[in-house]
């Protein structure tokens, strides 16, 4: 386990709405059906579908459960205030929560900013790239199950990430489990039987090809691992923070 970085922690409030900027212009996919529905049952099975028809099932079963042993290794790592960006449902924000921890989501999607509020963590209706609360405060940001492709533009993603967290900060993002896999595709979030919801940008990255990116925007890396098939790294910021 990492030793709590000792910079104050940012004030989270009672925040739980959408900022006044709206939202991207992609984010709706993520608020709307079948994603809302398949968080709301809890369950599968669901998609997200490239424009040639391939499938990347989505493992919503195992967001919704309580903390794998590869989360709580995630957790394990993390120091001072997180930021969880794509929280999905929340089960790392709650358990952060329950431990005593400063924690706050962020996802775009409404229905999962309730079931992580229903879980007793702190949650926010917000993309990353809007204004958020504590920017340049937070200790740690995580980009778990593969967050690392929101808005299909990684070095813009990771410039955003450096104006968040504090200069020298913890990123922790989970790759795809491919070391070879380096792509900016649009996706569609599917069910089995349902229409595609809107198009959007997404980006998929193994370990090598985030590494490549990170240190071409400043950042070093500190560490890669991989528990029960699923990999992660772990990236300091660059030193003096990029504006948000």
């Amino acid at each position: 386990m990492s030793r709590a970085r000792t910079t104050a922690a940012p004030p989270l409030g009672p925040q739980r709405t959408t900022p006044a900027r709206p939202l991207l212009a992609a984010d709706p996919a993520w608020s709307a059906d079948p994603y809302a529905d398949a968080l709301r049952a809890g369950r599968g099975p669901l998609f997200l579908r490239r424009a040639d028809g391939w499938l990347l099932p989505l493992d919503v079963e195992r967001w919704c459960a309580e903390p794998d042993p590869a989360d709580l290794e995630v957790l394990g790592r993390c120091e001072g205030a997180v930021l969880d960006v794509g929280c999905g449902p929340g089960p790392l924000v709650a358990a952060l929560g329950a431990q005593g921890r400063r924690a706050l989501g962020v996802d775009v999607s409404e229905a999962a900013v309730a079931h992580t509020v229903r879980r007793g963590g702190r949650a926010l209706r917000a993309s990353v790239f809007d204004p958020l609360p504590g920017t340049g405060r937070w200790d740690t940001a995580l980009l778990m199950d593969g967050n690392i492709g929101i808005g299909g533009d990684p070095a813009a993603l990771l410039h955003r990430m450096a104006g968040v967290l504090t200069a020298g900060g913890l990123l922790l993002a989970e790759t795809v489990p491919y070391p070879d896999v380096d792509e900016r595709v649009t996706v569609r979030v599917t069910g089995p039987h349902d229409t595609p919801g809107a198009p959007f940008p997404w980006a998929r990255l193994g370990t090598p090809a985030l590494l490549r990116r990170a240190r071409a925007c400043g950042w070093r890396a500190a560490d890669r691992w991989s528990t029960d098939g699923r990999t992660f790294v772990a990236l300091r910021a660059p030193a003096t923070g990029t504006a948000g």
